[in-house]
């Protein structure tokens, strides 16, 4: 996990699909104020399953926390906004 003011990153590779949401979700919810980024790093040549479980998980208001959902830099990047800068 690397931190920047503001932004957290999770690199994701590696993980089994219901071990990347645990992980994604404990950062959501340790997440502080100051924090208005989680940029998901999980890839994309080994298949899309964990970005869609990421986007079932957080998406449609079913957390407080994450106000929405946006694509990042690369296919391999999922950004939760968690408020706006």
């Amino acid at each position: 996990m690397n931190i920047q003011p503001g932004i957290i990153e999770l690199d994701l590779h590696g993980l089994k699909v219901e071990d990347a949401v645990r992980k994604v979700t404990n950062t959501v919810n340790r997440a502080n104020s100051s924090v208005y980024i989680i940029r998901v790093i999980h890839g994309y040549h080994g298949g899309t399953r964990i970005k869609e479980a990421i986007e079932d998980e957080f998406s449609y208001g079913r957390s407080d926390k994450v106000k929405g959902i946006r694509p990042g830099s690369n296919p391999g990047v999922t950004e939760l906004v968690l408020r706006e800068i």
